[in-house]
């Protein structure tokens, strides 16, 4: 039954009880009837009041006979109530856990968004230094706090001063570009004024575009140790004579070198290249080309013990395979 029927009905409903309650009311005052020995007049106030209290009865039964919720309403609501209770309860976690993925979802657009502007300035070749690349390097063996506090932070202007150069090349004007967080700079300290040798590594943090005003960055300690020591044959490959051809030879050669470099960062090297002595491979091309045998293993001599932040040069040396 729509509402507006419903308060129709009650209204005909009302009107049709209160006026049977009304003329029964007059009839028992005029007849002088009389009830649980009431005076007659007070019998046909006692009338009304029960007239008007079968309406109240009626529309109230009505309405809950023919209206669902306000039946729920009546007996059940204090179940709904607890029930209610319950599920907010239920719910205040997965609200907050909603709030949470809510923001790494923004924090993901965020980075997808960042993504999207590098992936574009790599493709118009607008970015100078990427997303972990080395800003600068130095040695530290200080164990006075106060000698460690002057070194990093010469360390931190000698690498602010390289970043500059490369993010705003034509400005002449040195600015604080670099960004490090206090707690890791904190952390560096600490960590040096414990003893031994050490070597500060600048990394930026992100891809950097150019002539971008700040820089993130991390400073990255590790233990400054020896990688290799002088005479070290670091690796090792075979080839044949006829290797010797121009194109042959040089691939070789750059192989070797790669696989060298490759084992240098393996055993915690930052040096970006392996340098290789001058004369090395023409007075190698010069003793094969003298010899007649055909199968040599050709091998990357240290020429000095490196540690973790020095550079590694080699020289190549010559074993014959066969008789």
């Amino acid at each position: 039954m729509s509402g507006w029927l419903l308060i129709i009905f009650l209204l005909l409903l009302g009107g049709l009880i209160s006026t049977l309650g009304d003329l029964l009311g007059s009839k028992i005052g005029k007849a002088r009837f009389s009830i649980l020995k009431l005076r007659p007049r007070k019998t046909a106030v006692l009338v009304t009041i029960l007239t008007g209290s079968l309406i109240s009865a009626s529309s109230l039964s009505l309405m809950i006979l023919v209206n669902r919720q306000l039946r729920v309403g009546l007996f059940k609501l204090g179940d709904l109530q607890k029930k209610l209770q319950e599920s907010r309860q239920v719910l205040l976690p997965l609200q907050q856990e909603r709030e949470k993925l809510e923001n790494r979802i923004k924090g993901k657009e965020i980075e997808l968004k960042q993504l999207e502007r590098n992936l574009i300035a790599l493709r118009s070749g607008n970015v100078v230094i990427r997303s972990g690349q080395s800003l600068f390097i130095a040695e530290i063996d200080s164990t006075n706090l106060d000698e460690i506090r002057s070194q990093i932070d010469n360390i931190i202007i000698s690498a602010n001063r390289y970043t500059h150069e490369i993010v705003k090349p034509k400005d002449k004007k040195i600015r604080n570009l670099l960004l490090l967080r206090k707690n890791h700079i904190q952390e560096l300290q600490k960590t040096i004024s414990l003893g031994g040798s050490w070597v500060i590594n600048i990394k930026s943090v992100r891809n950097v575009l150019s002539g971008e005003n700040f820089v993130y960055a991390f400073p990255e300690i590790i233990e400054n140790k020896i990688i290799v020591r002088k005479g070290e044959v670091i690796t090792k490959i075979n080839f044949q004579k006829k290797d010797l051809a121009k194109k042959g030879f040089g691939d070789k050669i750059n192989f070797l070198l790669s696989s060298s470099l490759a084992e240098m960062k393996r055993r915690g090297s930052l040096t970006n290249e392996i340098k290789l002595r001058s004369d090395s491979v023409k007075q190698i091309r010069d003793t094969l080309n003298k010899n007649n045998k055909t199968d040599f293993e050709l091998e990357a001599v240290s020429m000095r013990s490196s540690k973790t932040a020095q550079s590694v040069v080699v020289e190549l040396n010559i074993n014959y395979l066969n008789s």
